[in-house]
């Protein structure tokens, strides 16, 4: 237990503190170059892993598993990655990080219809809480009056959901590939993928790496993208997904402390109960529903008397 629970509190570090590079890394690369830099790095990281992974379950990946890898590597990789940094350069890390720290509400809607998990009464709540939370640190206010840039925070919303989508359609063969290897393979895929849409468009693909940059670069690639993955997939190995989605509850409240202590970004009144409705979501999420029912009615009980 020692060791999921060091698992989990890691993978919440380490993707809290993942706006906070991106956005000081986006000030060096553009959006397309930083996220292919970072998962060639991470999917490298996690090859060995996922080798021996594979070995270790003696499977063979047939054109359809390499198909279904590809896929997850457009979604993930070349699709929410790449929105979700364009998104970020034009709003706060910690704004971007609550917004994406809702993911997994997505994820639930896309896995009914995708691996056909039942969408319960409990999801529905957790559901509706988290876009109330999200609500309230969007800020519609400062959307209406101008101060907001609606455009990246719907390109980070719209980064946030096509991951839900990724994880929801992750678990169609999870089982028989493995976290590891099916990470690493449509990270690899996905970074393939960019690189030649930066050759087509004549981007810099590693110009601007420097030993001056060096250090953020392995941060973002072998610490968050490789070691934060491989935790997190490994918590999912031992203790199960539920478990594992604890490192999401822990991120959306170490992020804006990272952003202002590393960024200086201010934590706003709306930032803070956005927070607090956003957690109750997640918490409502893990949670078993009958429990949180029956806490309802003593609770009822214990005040009538």
């Amino acid at each position: 237990m020692k060791k999921i629970y060091i698992y989990v509190f890691l993978t919440g570090m380490l993707f809290g503190s993942m706006e906070v590079a991106l956005k000081i890394g986006g000030a060096t690369f553009n959006p397309i170059q930083l996220t292919f830099i970072r998962f060639l790095i991470g999917g490298l990281f996690l090859l060995p892993f996922a080798i021996g992974d594979i070995r270790k379950r003696k499977i063979k990946l047939s054109k359809s598993d390499l198909g279904y890898l590809f896929i997850l590597g457009l979604i993930c990789i070349c699709f929410s990655m790449v929105l979700f940094q364009i998104g970020l350069m034009g709003i706060n890390a910690s704004l971007a990080a609550l917004i994406f720290s809702i993911n997994p509400v997505f994820t639930m809607v896309f896995a009914h219809f995708i691996v056909h998990e039942k969408f319960t009464k409990k999801k529905a709540i957790a559901l509706t809480i988290s876009i109330i939370g999200l609500i309230i640190v969007m800020n519609p206010q400062k959307l209406v009056s101008g101060e907001s840039n609606i455009w990246f925070l719907l390109l980070t919303l719209v980064a946030a959901i096509a991951f839900g989508l990724y994880t929801a359609y992750g678990k169609k063969k999870i089982g028989k590939i493995g976290g590891v290897a099916q990470n690493s393979f449509s990270f690899l895929m996905g970074s393939g993928v960019l690189l030649v849409i930066l050759f087509v468009s004549g981007q810099p693909v590693f110009q601007g790496v420097s030993l001056k940059n060096a250090p953020l670069l392995f941060y973002l690639g072998v610490c968050v993208t490789g070691i934060g993955y491989y935790f997190y997939l490994k918590t999912v190995e031992i203790a199960g997904p539920s478990t594992a989605s604890v490192a999401f509850f822990i991120k959306p409240m170490v992020a804006p402390i990272f952003a202002f202590i590393i960024l200086g970004e201010a934590i706003t009144l709306n930032i803070g109960i956005g927070l607090i409705f956003i957690l109750f979501g997640s918490f409502v999420n893990l949670t078993d529903g009958d429990k949180l029912v029956r806490m309802f009615r003593m609770e009822r009980v214990f005040y009538r008397q």
